[in-house]
């Protein structure tokens, strides 16, 4: 038996997300919806900033 896959697929409107689900249903495939939002832009680029400065040793230790 292959293992199962994962399928992310991002709707722009709830009536994309409810033609999905009746889909999914239909062919009887299990799937989960999430609210969950992806990071914010503008925070990742301080992560990756700070990460820049670590790797560079542009820091100060406490």
């Amino acid at each position: 038996m292959k293992s199962p896959q994962v399928v992310i697929v991002h709707s722009s409107s709830q009536s994309q997300s409810d033609a999905l689900k009746a889909f999914l249903k239909a062919l009887k495939i299990k799937f989960e919806f999430s609210d969950e939002e992806t990071y914010n832009p503008e925070f990742v680029e301080k992560i990756l900033e700070s990460k820049r400065q670590i790797k560079e040793r542009k820091f100060t230790e406490v």
